[in-house]
């Protein structure tokens, strides 16, 4: 029979955190360096006069990877909770991704194709996996910075639409991550059910075993058993049924 608790809190191995802790961290760079308050430099930068564009995008910035986090906590006793949270991280990063678009498109420009050898260049960095072992906080970030070294050259760029464009393409790959986490986060929830399930069978075998106090053990895996009935008559099976098939004759105890 499965644990009552799902293993939870790997977060930090993510790519998609990885990719959405170096999202959040360039989004504040990028409203720090180029939204602006004042009309007079609107020419060189997004005009944000009451600030509420800079608010917008650090928010989902942050709702994106924040929400990665508490997913992935929340798995322990809530599929549904970890896949929902998980959902609302792709719809944060993609009302993110629509801020950079309307940046460029501000600018008179086109968001690059994903023909162009630019988008090609960033598309083809990959991450590499996260190598931690007892200082997961430290370690975390300091992977994520490293990997942030793979996108400088665009991210440390001074004109705007190039790190907005740049910003749009990793952005989307952690869309794209973030929907294969969700397809795997329900493909489990179909395999081994919910935290309510387990609970309830948890709760029926301890029911069941104070009920049979004198019932055998079950020869295959040690576990208590309790009485079931066939065709042939009674006979003890295994609480742990169908994980473990073992039975004895109703004579044994």
């Amino acid at each position: 029979m499965s644990e009552l608790f799902d293993k939870h809190g790997g977060f930090r191995k993510l790519h998609s955190f990885t990719l959405s802790t170096i999202v959040q961290l360039e989004t504040l760079r990028f409203c720090r360096c180029f939204l602006t308050f004042d009309h007079r430099e609107a020419d060189t930068k997004f005009y944000d006069p009451k600030g509420r564009q800079y608010d917008q995008m650090t928010q989902a910035a942050r709702s994106g990877r924040q929400n990665i986090i508490e997913g992935s906590e929340r798995s322990a006793t809530s599929k549904d909770t970890e896949m929902k949270l998980t959902d609302v991280a792709r719809a944060s990063l993609s009302e993110l991704r629509g801020d950079y678009e309307i940046i460029i498109l501000d600018r008179g420009q086109l968001p690059w194709s994903i023909h162009s050898p630019e988008a090609k260049a960033v598309n083809a960095i990959s991450l590499d996996d996260a190598p931690f072992r007892d200082d997961l906080v430290h370690e975390s970030a300091k992977h994520a910075l490293k990997q942030r070294e793979k996108y400088a050259r665009w991210l440390d760029s001074d004109d705007m639409s190039v790190v907005a464009n740049a910003m749009l393409i990793m952005i989307g790959r952690a869309l794209k991550m973030l929907k294969s986490q969700t397809e795997a986060q329900g493909k489990k929830f179909e395999e081994t059910g919910g935290f309510s399930e387990r609970l309830m069978t948890k709760r029926i075998e301890a029911r069941e075993t104070q009920k049979n106090d004198e019932a055998p053990e079950c020869p295959q895996c040690g576990k208590a058993m309790r009485r079931r009935r066939s065709a042939r008559g009674e006979f003890w099976g295994c609480l742990a049924f169908p994980d473990c098939k073992g039975t004895r004759p109703m004579g044994e105890k």
